[in-house]
């Protein structure tokens, strides 16, 4: 029988105008691992800090088991003026505890802040968090309270992250909106959605099904509910008499049934997918390198993307990503090698942090400085009614920005960048701060984009949701390119590193380096792929020959039939435009020929695109081994 460790009964919260939780209640069990998810505003971290102690409800009340101890991890943690890494690590903690000061070093290696003397005035937001999470999970305590612990953690150190809370002997409640996180780790999801929780057993996988199944149920007893009602109503209009007790009860039950609230039905963020038309010419990167403090970042990189690309960008917390991402924007230039854009290219860029948003504007006015009417495909709209699509109702939009939560902040952020059309939608870790139901909308949205869309992302479902070929970033500036999403990723390493990662992708144990105090592999610097990390000894590896240029399989099957495919289409479009002359005057199979001309046109020149792009990479190749 599990024990309760904290119950919080029947509570109620409200700040000002906004009510987070009505007649709520919530409570962690004994070894629990709870994931709270919901919409951003709905009051995730509030819960949180009610189960941490740091506010208090507004009514009910929170019953704590005896001598429970507990972490808390804040979403914004603040550090004592002067700490350094190592000493923000330890702060509150025995610092002349030599195996909790080897714990913290080995910790912070494993997430990429091995420069232990380096003062937290100078870090960014995210590698605080880092620091404060190390912090957090040294703590000898019954319940871990983590506010989104995933965020920039790179793929590597969510992986540990996961296998960690895994084996935690305590209980952990976590908001966080990494759905494979959630999958591995969680042993029960709770929803907060307007004012109420909501508690589904399993992981996240059966979350999805069991909330599907709890809405068809409610939506089936509001069906029965209005037939009922509808009938008991037609009874009332023929004139029913309210003299016996009998009717009089009758009556109340109808009243009882018309003052019933239906289940609410859960907003849906709505954009249709706008873009703005591409020429022939895209972006084309060319033999592209740069350095930075002696450290090759990326080195004779090259690449024609095309119309309908969908790349991921993927590799440890430093080495390059961003830089490849602004060299790209033209806010950097490389320090070798040629960017080439089309004319007719619009890029939007979703930074990593919000650009500068001015807190006394008001969320209506800062969506109107694009434009008062918005054109979309359905034809033009207003702001106010695009921003209800993306679940800002008529309270929010006059609201003042510092008013909104962070997430909500960052919808905002990305509502303004999409309804400008672009045709290449730039993302840099995208989905920091997004909440899933946004999440899921924007994958939707991706799903239709008529362009391009380039991501950096350590979150591996959307990867794996929206990308189609994967760079990595391997080490020594070198980028590998991999076909399909991030479990093809995975699986494609794996093979082409077998003594460094698992089957399933994960480092393999023996490189972990989080025992004895040992330093860990220093995964934050971008150690190269197929060396094996040197734990402690200073010394750095020889650099690696670098890999010839060649095509993927994928590509050279391409190469060796895209002549027969385009042969194939011109025939093809040759018999209907001679179809389009013998049906003049058919006006329906004309308009059929026409359209079937007009889809043969399009793949006509997509394939035309591609074999410039395969011929121009056969012939590179070609140089490359006449070397």
């Amino acid at each position: 029988m599990q024990m309760n460790l904290v119950t919080i009964e029947g509570f109620s919260k409200a700040y000002t105008d906004r009510l987070l939780f009505e007649e709520a209640s919530f409570h962690i069990q004994e070894g629990e691992k709870i994931g709270v998810i919901g919409a951003n505003g709905m009051g995730k971290s509030t819960l949180l800090k009610l189960i941490a102690g740091i506010e208090e409800p507004d009514s009910g009340e929170v019953i704590m088991g005896n001598h429970i101890k507990i972490a808390y991890l804040p979403q914004t943690p603040v550090f004592e003026a002067g700490s350094t890494v190592l000493s923000g690590a330890l702060e509150g903690l025995d610092g002349q505890d030599m195996t909790i000061v080897s714990d913290a070093r080995a910790m912070l290696n494993r997430l990429g802040l091995p420069d232990f003397d380096r003062s937290v005035e100078q870090l960014s937001g995210g590698q605080r968090k880092r620091i404060a999470l190390v912090n957090t999970l040294l703590r000898d305590r019954d319940i871990l309270v983590l506010d989104e612990p995933t965020n920039h953690l790179d793929n590597e150190m969510a992986r540990w992250l996961e296998d960690y809370l895994i084996s935690y002997r305590g209980a952990v409640v976590m908001v966080t909106h990494d759905r494979y996180f959630l999958d591995r780790v969680a042993s029960r999801i709770v929803e907060v959605d307007h004012g109420k929780i909501y508690s589904y057993p399993g992981s996240y996988a059966d979350y999805v099904g069991l909330k599907m199944q709890r809405q068809d149920m409610e939506q089936a007893s509001e069906r029965k509910r209005k037939s009922i009602l509808k009938k008991e109503l037609a009874w009332l209009a023929r004139g029913a008499r309210a003299r016996s007790t009998k009717q009089k009860a009758h009556i109340q039950r109808i009243e009882d049934m018309l003052s019933q609230e239906g289940p609410l039905e859960e907003a849906r963020v709505e954009l249709s997918s706008v873009a703005s038309r591409m020429g022939r010419k895209t972006i084309e990167l060319t033999d592209i390198s740069k350095a930075y403090d002696g450290q090759t970042l990326i080195s004779d990189f090259s690449y024609i993307f095309l119309k309908q690309d969908r790349i991921g960008i993927v590799g440890p917390n430093g080495c390059g990503k961003s830089t490849l991402v602004k060299i790209i924007m033209g806010q950097v230039q490389p320090d070798r090698g040629t960017i080439e854009i089309g004319e007719t290219i619009k890029i939007g860029y979703f930074a990593q942090d919000n650009v500068h948003m001015d807190e006394d504007m008001r969320a209506i006015d800062y969506v109107r400085q694009v434009g008062e009417y918005i054109q979309t495909n359905e034809g033009k709209i207003t702001a106010s009614a695009l921003m209800e699509r993306f679940l800002f109702d008529g309270t929010m939009q006059w609201s003042k920005i510092g008013k909104l939560s962070g997430g909500e902040r960052r919808r905002l952020y990305l509502l303004r960048i999409l309804i400008q059309a672009p045709n290449v939608l730039i993302f840099d870790e995208p989905t920091n701060d997004l909440d899933i139901q946004t999440l899921n909308i924007l994958e939707d949205y991706l799903d239709a984009f008529d362009g391009i869309v380039i991501a950096v992302s350590h979150d591996r479902y959307f990867l794996d949701r929206i990308v189609n070929r994967i760079f990595a970033f391997e080490g020594e500036g070198q980028i590998q390119q991999y076909e399909g999403g991030y479990a093809d990723y995975l699986k494609a390493r794996a093979l082409r590193y077998p003594e460094k990662y698992t089957e399933d992708g994960g480092l393999k144990q023996s490189l972990l380096g989080i025992k004895g105090g040992v330093s860990g592999s220093k995964l934050g610097s971008c150690v190269p792929d197929g060396q094996t990390p040197e734990v402690g000894s200073g010394k750095k590896k020889p650099n690696l020959t670098p890999r010839k240029l060649k095509f993927t399989y994928r590509e050279q099957r391409e190469f060796e039939t895209i002549d027969e495919d385009i042969a194939e289409l011109e025939k093809a479009l040759e018999r209907v435009e001679g179809q389009i002359g013998l049906n003049a005057t058919n006006s329906v199979k004309l308009k059929e020929l026409m359209e079937e001309q007009e889809q043969l046109e399009a793949r006509l020149e997509e394939k035309m695109e591609r074999w410039v792009y395969l011929n121009d990479l056969a012939e590179r190749i070609e140089k490359g081994n006449m070397r």
